[in-house]
């Protein structure tokens, strides 16, 4: 599967956790069939940030991967998440997928507080990309581990195997340099910028990003594939009142338990997303009672 192929709406899935901590493949398998064939997403993440990666170990990655890429069957590309604190960690558990069919595997730089030398991160990223033989994402997310665009780009540039960047954190401008220097460095056309601003979707579309990996996608995918199309076809009216929908329901999901809240937003829909691994705490009622009206207002509450 090319690089191209990488691309649109590529939801992050939650884990589904039944109450004793295990993870449920019956409901994994089903979300990853409505996400194929009903909402019909362009490409599907797992074990990242909104599938609590964090906590899962590297078996229960695999397995995880596993379902995913056999319910897809080469349809759309599938991505895995690995979140590790060090590089070797980091080859360990991609190794452990990389037999799996995926297409990339959406890396985090590390968690612990002390972060590494631009140099450093350089080798880092390198070294998993040549130790996995898997192409590479960077998931730019960890605001005490931060990859500012100059060094993300001579990353994208200098490090074969190292093909795109998920741009999080809230920071457009973020996304918005990343796309101009990837450009002026003659390397856009080969590598993927991906948006996970949630709150600002449209205008990332708008400026150019390849698509989006963001746990809004997993919340609504259906309203999402609708505004990735209208900005397609420049249709910027729709573009702007799904944007406007869109805001509301991030707003209503958007707190340090968002795994929790997405699943609150996937019941609303009779989607099954199971429970959060403790110690994350399930949304509450307060939550539930917002994002239940932002949800119907996308036209996508099915269950009262």
């Amino acid at each position: 599967m090319s690089n191209e192929q990488i691309r649109g709406i590529i939801p992050p899935l939650v884990t589904p956790f039944r109450a004793d901590g295990s993870i449920d493949e019956a409901a994994h398998r089903a979300e990853v069939r409505r996400m194929v064939e009903v909402a019909q997403v362009h490409g599907l993440a797992v074990c990242g940030s909104t599938g609590e990666g964090h906590t899962l170990t590297t078996e229960e990655t695999r397995r995880i991967v596993g379902w995913t890429v056999e319910e897809v069957g080469g349809r759309i590309p599938v991505i895995a998440g690995i979140i590790a604190d060090s590089t070797q960690a980091t080859i360990e558990r991609g190794l452990a997928v990389a037999d799996l069919g995926v297409a990339a595997l959406q890396v985090t730089p590390v968690h612990y507080v002390f972060r590494p030398d631009d140099d450093s991160m350089v080798k880092h990223f390198g070294a998993i990309a040549d130790g996995t033989g898997v192409p590479v994402i960077i998931y730019n997310v960890v605001p005490w581990s931060y990859l500012l665009p100059p060094l993300l780009v001579r990353i994208l540039r200098d490090v074969d195997g190292v093909i795109g960047v998920k741009q999080s954190a809230s920071d457009m401008k973020a996304l918005a340099d990343l796309l101009l220097l990837s450009e002026e460095a003659g390397i856009r056309e080969r590598v993927r910028i991906l948006s996970a601003v949630d709150a600002l979707l449209y205008p990332s579309f708008t400026l150019g990003s390849d698509g989006a990996v963001a746990a809004i996608l997993s919340a609504a995918p259906e309203a999402c594939v609708e505004l990735w199309d209208a900005v397609g076809r420049g249709d910027d009216a729709t573009a702007l009142d799904l944007h406007k929908k869109l805001l509301r329901l991030w707003n209503a999901i958007d707190a340090p338990n968002l795994p929790a809240n997405v699943r609150a937003a996937m019941r609303t829909q009779g989607r099954e997303g199971g429970a959060p691994r403790p110690p994350m705490p399930v949304s509450s009622a307060e939550q539930e009672a917002k994002i239940r009206p932002a949800m119907a207002a996308l036209g996508q509450f099915v269950v009262a």
